[in-house]
């Protein structure tokens, strides 16, 4: 009869994980990315660094676990209330301010993000790939048949806006909060590139459908 693993050992399992991903953020954050080394990550997390081999095939598969879990794109769950026979729109709105919110309030995310502009490595590629995979069945399934001939000058909209979520938000926490007068740290402000992203998709879907 095969055995079961007792349902200590799977939690214990999964708190040991957590501290490992708790600790990339933490040195990610105190330190930056060139202190991501596997011994400086079992000593923040307290752990014997071969549980990393063991739990996620080693430092590569932990930062990966790490990026994913913290990529917005990766963990967005798409309401199901939100109707789709409007080729997206309603979707694509909130799922754009639903982001510029996210990015904001993620810090870690923010550094990943720097990170991502400044160093070649897999794991930020897969983060890439793993964006594009993720919109591709959004474009692919929703908004391609409803733009049909325009779907690609829909996607350079999309391209725009998501790069200038990913921009102000940035520099709002780098070089200063206030970009064209408008500060990125005031709610009424941040409500107004709320209602801006509103009002390009919609003109957008006017355009083109």
């Amino acid at each position: 009869m095969e055995r079961k693993p007792a349902a200590g050992s799977i939690r214990n399992k999964e708190r040991s994980k957590k501290k490992f991903l708790d600790a990339v953020g933490q040195i990610l954050m105190t330190k930056g990315c060139s202190a991501l080394k596997v011994n400086n990550i079992a000593a923040t997390a307290g752990l014997d660094k071969k549980m990393i081999y063991t739990y996620f095939g080693g430092t590569e598969g932990l930062l990966d676990a790490y990026i994913q879990s913290q990529d917005f794109w990766s963990n967005v769950k798409v309401d199901p209330s939100i109707p789709i026979q409007d080729g997206g729109k309603v979707l694509t709105q909130k799922m754009l301010q639903s982001q510029f919110d996210y990015v904001d309030k993620n810090k870690e995310l923010q550094k990943l993000l720097l990170w991502r502009l400044s160093e070649k490595r897999t794991t930020l590629k897969k983060l890439s790939d793993r964006q594009e995979a993720n919109g591709e069945y959004l474009f692919s399934t929703i908004t391609d048949p409803h733009f049909k001939s325009h779907s690609e000058q829909y996607r350079a909209v999309i391209a725009i806006l998501i790069s200038g979520i990913y921009y102000l938000n940035l520099y709002s926490n780098e070089n200063g909060s206030v970009f064209c007068g408008l500060d990125m740290k005031s709610p009424q402000d941040r409500d107004k590139i709320k209602e801006a992203l509103s009002f390009i998709i919609d003109s957008t879907y006017k355009k083109y459908e």
